[in-house]
């Protein structure tokens, strides 16, 4: 069955390319950000599509977007990697870091040019300094551990290994994905992006991998599992060494993940809910030409209205 699309745009319009986007706090958060924003009559439209969707749907959904006259651009979640893999030849421009993390979260159109853009590096670099303290790495002892290869572990691993934090970075990351492809490409744009951070990618046995993690480490789901699909990337058994932290970049679902990590009572647990408002911030940003904050009393601002709309 072929992608569903929507009616063209007749308002300017920010689509949501993802998998249940109905369910999104941002249906109702878009409408106040854009009246603080001063984006009256701007709308947010949904465009569905199963996980690893079939390449032509993502050509359908990428050549809707380039010709719709007053959609402006779009937010990508979920799909980054395979609608970037499928659509490379659709896009005009394509920006630095999306041809590095070979994915795509944010597309936009400038002078008639149509836009590839990769937010999350930025986005999740923003949401990992609002709750990891400044110097968390410094020592050299601790490790991340994401599960799941997909765009935002490639992001999240891109940014926690840059040479220019200097001390303050992981012992190792460790990135679990039983996809060999996505194990493969994550490990190439490691190797492209030039960090002498320890990289170790592994198929599977993320209890295994999580009991050997040193104290005070990080541990992402990265998976989708939560949201996408319910369940989670470890088992009930699964033992958290102390002090770990554990991230969840979803927000809203079963979140099964952070329900284990706060079995466990000694686990600092954090939802996606800072990731959520950067991203889509970061995105806006970009796509209607507008500087938003990341920190300070109008982010602030925008945090509160989007939090008065959360289950």
């Amino acid at each position: 069955m072929a992608v569903e699309l929507p009616a063209p745009a007749t308002v300017p319009t920010l689509y949501f390319v993802g998998v249940t986007t109905g369910s999104s706090s941002i249906r109702t958060v878009f409408p106040r950000w854009a009246s603080r924003l001063g984006l009256d009559g701007a709308r947010l439209a949904g465009i569905d599509l199963p996980v690893h969707a079939p390449a032509d749907d993502y050509r359908a959904v990428a050549d809707f977007l380039r010709t719709d006259g007053h959609g402006l651009g779009a937010l990508v979640t979920t799909h980054k990697i395979d609608l970037f893999d499928a659509c490379r030849d659709r896009f005009d421009v394509v920006d630095p870091l999306a041809e590095l993390m070979g994915e795509v979260s944010c597309l936009s159109k400038r002078d008639g040019a149509f836009v590839a853009h990769a937010k999350d590096p930025i986005s999740s670099g923003l949401a990992l300094d609002a709750f990891l303290e400044p110097g968390h790495w410094t020592g050299g002892t601790r490790d991340a551990f994401l599960m799941g290869a997909g765009g935002s572990a490639i992001a999240i691993s891109w940014y926690l290994s840059r040479p220019e934090r200097g001390t303050d970075r992981p012992r190792r990351i460790v990135v679990s994905d039983p996809d060999t492809a996505r194990r493969e490409a994550l490990a190439r744009i490691y190797a492209e992006a030039g960090s002498d951070t320890p990289l170790q990618t592994v198929a599977g046995g993320n209890d295994q991998v999580l009991a050997g993690l040193a104290p005070g480490s990080l541990v992402v789901n990265a998976t989708g599992l939560g949201k996408d699909a319910p369940g989670s990337p470890l088992t009930d058994a699964a033992v958290f060494p102390d002090d770990t932290v554990a991230w969840d970049l979803n927000y809203r679902g079963d979140l099964r993940f952070l329900d284990q990590a706060r079995a466990a009572g000694h686990v600092r647990v954090v939802d996606g809910w800072t990731y959520f408002l950067h991203g889509w911030t970061q995105v806006i940003g970009e796509v209607f030409d507008i500087d938003i904050p990341t920190t300070g009393p109008e982010f602030t601002a925008l945090g509160e209205i989007a939090a008065g709309t959360r289950a």
